[in-house]
């Protein structure tokens, strides 16, 4: 007797859009579009996603990707390079873009618990990504005052600086610093357009759009990219040195 009148308050519920362009960050050469299409609590978040870094030993290298929050609303420059390494880490972009609200996962939780589960994450040159799934109340908040800021992380290693290229992430000492470092960021504003223009192709990750079930970091898929990987990575360092 109740679902009647909940499924009419959804219904009545207004809907409206913010997007974003997504602009190189590290030299990344990676670019690209978000928009998300926000009715009451639930949003239906679609991305474009060319230029970023296109394998890991041999598969699509992942791109972990957030809606960050609570920070200045906006994307670091170079500036935020407080060690001199030549890159920008997470930690020192947080300043600027904030910590992570929501993850931008293929399927499973989308909470910060997930930031670094990259079995869950696009990956490649190019991808597409959409998924509907109910926003958290921050990630809402700051979407709605114009501080959400959409980040896409992973960088190929042989762009960064020969220091950066050495080090490991700040993140996870399992994983190189390319893996997690920023790529491309945008702050989310009022939409313009109606809906996203044609982009990025599509490597073959699968899109899910329904929320699936619940999965959290506890380092699984961090730790397997850096079991599977890691050798690769040292590999790929020592060839840069020599």
């Amino acid at each position: 007797m109740s679902a009647a009148p909940a499924m009419a308050d959804t219904a009545e519920q207004e809907s409206w859009s913010v997007q974003t362009s997504l602009s190189e960050v590290n030299g990344s050469g990676t670019s690209g579009e978000a928009m998300i299409d926000v009715q009451g609590n639930e949003a239906t978040v679609s991305m474009n996603v060319a230029g970023a870094a296109e394998t890991f030993q041999d598969g699509p290298f992942p791109h972990a990707q957030h809606i960050h929050i609570s920070g200045q609303g906006v994307c670091p420059t170079m500036d935020a390079d407080e060690d001199g390494d030549g890159v920008v880490s997470t930690p020192e972009g947080q300043p600027s873009y904030g910590t992570i609200g929501t993850s931008l996962t293929l399927e499973g939780d989308t909470s910060a618990d997930s930031a670094l589960a990259v079995e869950r994450y696009p990956g490649g040159a190019e991808y597409t990504y959409e998924r509907t799934f109910e926003l958290n109340d921050d990630t809402l908040a700051a979407i709605e005052d114009g501080s959400a800021v959409v980040v896409v992380h992973g960088v190929n290693p042989e762009l960064l600086s020969a220091e950066g290229q050495e080090k490991m992430s700040p993140l996870n000492e399992e994983l190189p610093l390319a893996a997690t470092a920023p790529a491309a960021c945008g702050t989310l504003t009022a939409s313009q357009m109606e809906e996203m223009p044609e982009g990025g192709a599509d490597t073959g990750s699968p899109v899910n759009t329904d929320e699936g079930s619940t999965m959290a970091l506890a380092g699984a898929g961090a730790l397997g990219l850096a079991a599977v990987g890691g050798g690769a990575w040292a590999l790929h360092r020592r060839s840069v040195r020599s």
